[in-house]
């Protein structure tokens, strides 16, 4: 934020967005639909109402922060709205944030992040053309950080792809003999299911399906399935047994009969599937990363050596060291005895190949 725009913010504001960016994370992290919280201040700077999006089909967090506000009484009429994301304007489940807050008598709306989605964007000029004092860039890099995988997967028009790997030191996913329980320690197991309790879909391939009979579910340290359970999704010709673990309790059960990522992220993206996370064996995981279809990469580790055993990606066609797939590390984060490294591909490294 430049020190001009700074100087048009007022201290209640700026207090008030990063209380919206707080509120805004009681929402659902994994739905079609952003994470966004909204606070409504009188000229004076106290708080009218508040109110954050509770998932796909409820009230935005502007209409929620309007309905707090008439059950507390108060008047909006020129009132303040600080909201994280730009009002929506258009109508979707529900109705345009923009002409809500215009119908309120709001008078000054400081936003955090533009909204990207061509659907919805407009509402700060809808509100200007109202009359309406708009500022926007207000604390972007912490609104954009709430946003997550939902920011960039609306820019590019696909799922925000997620690879996970969970390999021995020498890079082994299994051993010689196929078998893989455990490799990685339980800290780092636990660590992985609130990740699938964060994504929209799980994809693995039918090879990993019929090895390792796993149930694509997400759960707590109790071992509970989650309230919300990622979409599980199977790529490959090859059915599903069915007596498959798949078939117990947990997300709806999807086959993609293809073996082309972006033919399996574009029926993610027809189902509003905002982040996808890559959990299939070496075959799928090269897939992606061939097609320059992976945004991140969770790459868990354990002190562990094999020495042999299918390694983590299969071949990527690599011949020489220049032409390797460079990743930056974005944290690396101690698990128990293993290492989490989460690392985001150079753009050099997919652009050429990205779909």
């Amino acid at each position: 934020m430049s020190r001009t725009e700074v100087e048009r913010v007022a201290p209640a504001e700026l207090s008030a967005l990063r209380h919206a960016l707080a509120i805004a994370r009681r929402g659902p992290s994994n739905g079609p639909n952003p994470r966004v919280g909204a606070v409504l201040l009188s000229p004076e700077g106290e708080v009218l109402g508040e109110g954050w999006h509770r998932g796909a089909g409820t009230p935005h967090a502007e209409v929620a922060a309007l309905v707090d506000a008439a059950a507390r009484g108060s008047d909006t009429a020129g009132a303040t709205a600080v909201v994280t994301l730009e009002p929506c304007n258009h109508t979707g489940r529900t109705g345009p944030c923009s002409e809500a807050l215009i119908a309120a008598g709001i008078g000054r709306v400081v936003v955090s992040v533009a909204d990207p989605n061509p659907v919805a964007a407009g509402g700060a000029q809808r509100l200007r053309d109202a009359g309406v004092d708009v500022q926007t860039g207000v604390l972007a890099d912490e609104g954009r950080e709430l946003l997550g995988a939902w920011l960039p997967s609306v820019e590019r028009g696909r799922p925000f792809v997620t690879l996970k790997l969970a390999t021995s030191l020498d890079g082994r996913v299994a051993a010689a003999d196929g078998s893989s329980r455990w490799i990685t320690s339980e800290v780092s197991r636990r660590h992985a299911h609130d990740l699938r309790a964060e994504v929209g879909a799980i994809v693995v391939g039918t090879g990993t399906v019929l090895a390792d009979d796993p149930s694509l579910t997400a759960r707590n340290a109790a071992d509970e399935l989650h309230g919300q359970q990622p979409l599980r999704v199977v790529v490959g010709h090859r059915r599903v047994p069915p007596g498959a673990r798949l078939h117990g309790p947990g997300g709806e059960l999807l086959t993609v009969q293809s073996h082309d990522p972006a033919a399996v992220l574009a029926v993610l993206a027809e189902r509003e599937v905002r982040h996808v996370l890559v959990e299939g064996g070496p075959t799928l995981a090269a897939a992606f990363v061939r097609a320059g279809l992976v945004d991140e990469v969770h790459a868990y580790v354990a002190p562990v050596l094999l020495g042999a055993g299918p390694p983590a990606l299969a071949d990527l066609g690599i011949a020489t060291i220049g032409d390797a797939v460079r990743l930056t590390t974005r944290s690396v984060l101690p698990l128990g005895p293993d290492v989490l490294i989460v690392a985001t591909p150079e753009p050099t490294s997919t652009s050429s190949k990205e779909h």
